[in-house]
């Protein structure tokens, strides 16, 4: 018998984390990585105080089942857990999409799921040879970007996305990985302008610098199909 999805959190309803859907997002207990500015580090630890029962999530879903289009998957690190392979097969059983946020950190177990989901939305952290200042886990940025071929390779559909604060990444750094993206033939990417507000590191800057890059933003436009800036 399969172990029940730990669920640190959800929000009830959304239009921002799966494209053109109605969603619930349920965040999903436990990360490996300790990335410098996470918003949300009571996710990191396997187990949670708050944690949202399995079967008051299915109660909740059927209660919602003509009103949502899709049940986001996000963490946390949702592939980390055994219990997420089937936790997306009974919520697609309701009929509901399955959207699934990642940063592929193990990427056998990321491949054996991608293929469950109907849109990814895929954390690239840095160029390979800079994930280390950001996850602060040697081997991070390796798995992050062959976790990034298994989801190319899948067919699914997919944007990629980087977290920016300034004081990690410069402008020309950016560029680089974005190049770098587009060579791969990644064709959807956007940019989020890290939340100061509550971050892990309490070392790292609460004030962004360089928001305004209007040159940076056209290359971008330029490199990529669909282009998006979130600040």
């Amino acid at each position: 018998m399969s172990r029940a999805l730990r669920v640190g959190g959800m929000v009830p309803l959304t239009t921002l984390d799966y494209p053109g859907q109605l969603a619930c997002v349920l965040f999903c207990q436990g990360c490996a990585w300790r990335c410098r500015y996470c918003h949300n580090p009571q996710l990191i630890p396997p187990r949670g105080s708050e944690e949202v029962d399995w079967c008051r999530v299915l109660a909740f879903l059927q209660r919602r089942q003509d009103l949502l289009d899709a049940v986001v998957f996000s963490g946390g690190e949702p592939t980390l857990q055994d219990g997420l392979a089937p936790a997306m097969e009974q919520v697609r059983q309701m009929g509901f999409r399955i959207g699934l946020h990642s940063a592929g950190i193990k990427p056998a177990a990321f491949a054996k799921v991608v293929g469950l989901a109907d849109w990814v939305g895929f954390d690239i952290k840095a160029l390979p040879e800079d994930a280390l200042d950001v996850t602060r886990v040697h081997g991070s940025g390796a798995a992050n970007w062959r976790s990034l071929d298994h989801l190319l390779a899948s067919g699914v559909d997919y944007e990629c996305r980087t977290t920016v604060h300034w004081h990690l990444f410069d402008p020309e750094r950016l560029l680089t990985l974005a190049r770098r993206l587009s060579e791969q033939s990644v064709t959807r990417f956007a940019v989020q302008l890290v939340r100061t507000a509550r971050m892990l590191d309490p070392h790292l800057s609460s004030v962004s610098a360089q928001a305004l890059q209007p040159e940076l933003w056209a290359a971008m436009r330029e490199l990529f199909p669909s282009f998006v800036l979130r600040s």
